[in-house]
């Protein structure tokens, strides 16, 4: 006979324990159990917390990972991570259900964690939302965030009474104000998200989405305050006095005590230097306390930290500060561990119990959905948005994410809604979430949105026509080369220059992207206030043939191509000019290096509307307006971007105090003279460069000197090049972007910065010893626009 199995011993230190057969049942959390099976459970908090933590982030990135190609979006993925891990699927076996669901202690403590981080994410958007958006926005955007709330809350009364029942139970008629609440108001947090994944914030329909999630959210807050206060009136006139003056006295604290004590923490802040470390830890402080405050008065928590967000100035150097500390803190794993256990509480089986309730709230959520994006469209194609942007916008301003999921959850918790209802209503936020992003990438792409049809560059211009160039700017270091470029470009009263000069911010501590058009002595942005003067005076020592147009855009790094490319595309440039990422000392060593600048010059080389050019300044000394001559090189070895830079060296060479050096670089193989058999760009290079050979002493009345150097191999070329760097102060090349020749070969092999070119990248070489300027020319490209 076998022998029976000791029972277990018994469990002194609490490292693991054998869980035996029990009925099922569910636990606090309302997570359906079925511990019928043996399972293993950890019992220590720690390292449950820790194994729960890594599965969940697990889980979330490798569903993401795999969803991603699809347009699904990181929230839609951690959802359906959730759905995964819980008791649908993976819930099922012994080892989840040990470590998420049949400990109580397991689900307290990841449940309080998440909770936490959720108040943390709540917070930070709170900073990174500007309030002045609510009042200083347009009409559209004002007239869609009011309609937006108030249409699909009417549609809600209509449908309550389309499926008005006798006897309804005191939760149903919760349920249905839960429902009206969520699918009515649309929240600033969700659309930021959904237009940060989707890279489309700082474009003109984010800028509209955001300022109309703006008011429709504030406007939500103000009216259920109302209601609030309203009902509680009828109940007793006493309590809804206390918790009007609580109110009130909180948001005045908030606004007129803390929120000027920030402002006078800013102003005793060096500019440039950081906020210290003990003004953060009493914000974060009174930022728990705001929760407190609101939880005792009636409220949820998560409210007050919102709120005191609301009150901390947006921006550099406080809000930036915060953001930088906490965010990634916040976002990056724990917000993902929030949206994953909210989501495990859906259970699919019980969607079916009662088909009466799953079918009103089915109808109810899809016809709250249409109700929002029908009127969105209906009131953006009023104020003539075009149809496809119209119904890309409708479907942004009816997206649903991670504010609907809290509320969702809270009022399970709170057992305001049933089971049955929660999971509908979360089920329908994940379908929300995966099929609105698809849609809005398909109805609308910036990218394709900025075609160009016109030839807009240098070498297509009359030859005393006016000459518009977009000059960007990142650092002060960056104006005196590009003025200086600006003005031995020749402008005259005959043939002007319209400069407009773009201040590009990286957006830090907001969610709103911000772009100003400086009028003279007014809106200025406080760091882009020298940069304006700067400009001003460039346009009065000028004054007749140069117009200046100053611009500030504040947006992420990433995003900053979009704002070059509109404004170019507007005012219909056609030179984008870019300063190098770069930065040399005197002594010719490089001091700072920007990998997000070069980023972004590499995206606008390659959407740009127009001609556009990199400056790479390694001058030493800056130019001065004197008689001394200043010489200019050109290497030309064909080819339109090589057109294009021939023709913006002989527009300079009309300034007397340059002495224009074209460089013909060609092999043995060419005729000079234009042979029998030639090609088309050939005969262009050759028409481009006739002027220059018949009359080099005095082409276009100025003196240019015409050479040319022979090689037939790369690095005969780059022993060239090298040689010219000592004689020139500023030497202009194309880029000839994805052309090879003999002169060439080898050469790209080695290229550094693909973005100036094989001869541009020679020239800016740090082995190269020169305080030369290099200036990278590219023809506009008609393929990409």
């Amino acid at each position: 006979m076998e022998k029976a199995l000791p029972p277990p011993p018994p469990n002194k230190n609490g490292t693991v324990e054998v869980c035996m057969p029990m009925p099922p049942r569910v636990n606090s959390a309302g997570i359906w159990e079925n511990p019928a099976s043996p399972s293993v459970v950890l019992t220590y908090s720690l390292p449950l917390l820790e194994l729960q933590l890594l599965l969940t982030f697990l889980v979330s990135q490798l569903v993401y990972f795999i969803l991603r190609p699809l347009g699904i979006t990181l929230f839609a993925s951690q959802m359906l991570a959730g759905l995964v891990t819980g008791p649908g699927l993976l819930g099922r076996t012994e080892i989840f259900r040990g470590i998420f669901i049949t400990t109580d202690m397991g689900t307290q403590i990841v449940d309080t964690v998440a909770g936490f981080g959720f108040f943390m994410f709540l917070f930070l958007m709170g900073v990174k939302m500007d309030m002045k958006m609510a009042f200083k926005s347009s009409r559209r955007a004002v007239l869609i965030g009011i309609v937006s709330l108030f249409i699909p809350f009417v549609a809600a009364v209509i449908i309550q009474e389309a499926y008005k029942l006798p006897n309804p139970s005191n939760q149903m008629k919760m349920e249905r104000i839960v429902a009206t609440i969520t699918e009515s108001v649309t929240y600033f947090a969700v659309v930021s998200f959904l237009l940060s994944e989707l890279k489309i914030i700082n474009t003109e329909l984010g800028r509209l989405a955001l300022t109309a999630a703006v008011v429709n959210d504030l406007s939500s807050l103000l009216l259920f305050e109302v209601f609030s206060i309203i009902r509680h009136w009828t109940m007793s006139p006493t309590l809804a006095l206390g918790r009007a003056g609580g109110t009130a006295i909180f948001i005045f604290l908030l606004f007129f005590v803390f929120r000027p004590w920030m402002f006078r923490i800013i102003r005793k802040t060096p500019e440039g230097s950081p906020i210290e470390e003990v003004y953060i830890v009493i914000i974060m402080m009174l930022a728990l306390g705001s929760s407190i405050f609101t939880y005792f008065g009636g409220r949820t928590p998560l409210l007050g930290a919102f709120i005191f967000g609301l009150a901390v100035p947006d921006g550099p150097p406080l809000g930036s500060a915060l953001v930088d500390k906490f965010e990634c803190f916040s976002n990056g794993m724990f917000l993902a561990i929030y949206v994953s256990t909210c989501t495990m509480r859906v259970h699919p089986e019980m969607v079916l119990d009662d088909s009466t309730v799953v079918q009103f709230t089915c109808v109810f959520i899809t016809f709250m959905f249409l109700a929002k994006l029908v009127s969105c469209f209906l009131v953006s194609r009023w104020t003539m948005m075009p149809a496809r942007d119209s119904l890309a916008f409708g479907l942004i301003m009816s997206s649903k994410g991670i504010v609907e999921l809290a509320y969702f959850t809270s009022f399970k918790e709170n057992e305001i809604v049933s089971d049955e209802t929660f999971s509908v209503l979360t089920i329908g936020a994940l379908l929300n979430a995966i099929i609105i992003p698809i849609l809005v990438k398909f109805l609308y792409d910036p990218v394709s949105r900025k075609p160009s049809y016109d030839k807009r560059n240098i070498m297509h211009l009359k030859p005393d026509s006016e000459l518009r160039i977009l000059a960007c700017i990142h650092e002060s270091e960056h104006v005196p080369a590009l003025i200086d470029l600006l003005d031995i470009t020749c402008p005259t009263k005959d043939s002007p220059n319209v400069v407009y000069a773009l201040h590009l911010i990286e957006l830090v501590g907001r969610d709103t992207p911000v772009f100003i058009a400086h009028q003279k002595n007014r809106n200025r942005v406080a760091s882009s206030f020298q940069y304006v003067l700067d400009f001003n005076q460039y346009e009065e020592n000028n004054w007749g043939s140069v117009t200046v147009n100053a611009f500030t855009a504040i947006s992420p790094y990433k995003l900053m191509h979009e704002d070059v490319c509109t404004l170019a595309l507007d005012k219909q440039t056609s030179f984008i000019l870019l300063p190098f990422h770069k930065k040399w000392s005197i002594d010719g060593s490089v001091e700072v290096e920007n990998n997000a600048i070069r980023n972004m010059n590499c995206t606008v080389m390659d959407l740009a509307p127009c001609s556009a050019g990199i400056l790479v300044d390694r001058r030493r000394k800056l130019l001065t307006p004197s008689t001394s001559p200043y010489f200019v090189g050109m290497i030309f070895l064909g080819g339109k971007d090589d057109r294009e830079a021939l023709t913006l060296a002989k527009r300079i060479a009309r300034d007397p105090r340059v002495k224009l050096t074209v460089i013909h670089l060609t092999d043995h193989e060419s005729d000079q003279d234009c042979g029998d058999v030639m090609d088309w760009d050939t005969m262009l290079d050759a028409e481009t460069l006739r002027d220059v050979r018949q009359n080099e002493d005095s082409a276009d009345g100025c003196g240019i000197t015409y050479r040319v150097e022979v090689s037939n191999h790369g690095i005969q070329t780059s022993k060239i090049v090298r040689t010219l760097a000592a004689d020139y102060d500023l030497i202009i090349v194309g880029r000839r972007h994805g052309v090879d020749s003999v002169q060439t070969m080898g050469l790209s092999d080695w290229s550094e910065f693909p973005e100036l070119g094989v001869i541009g990248d020679l020239l800016a070489s740090p082995d190269l010893d020169g305080s030369i300027s290099i200036l990278v020319v590219q023809q506009q490209d008609y393929v990409n626009c």
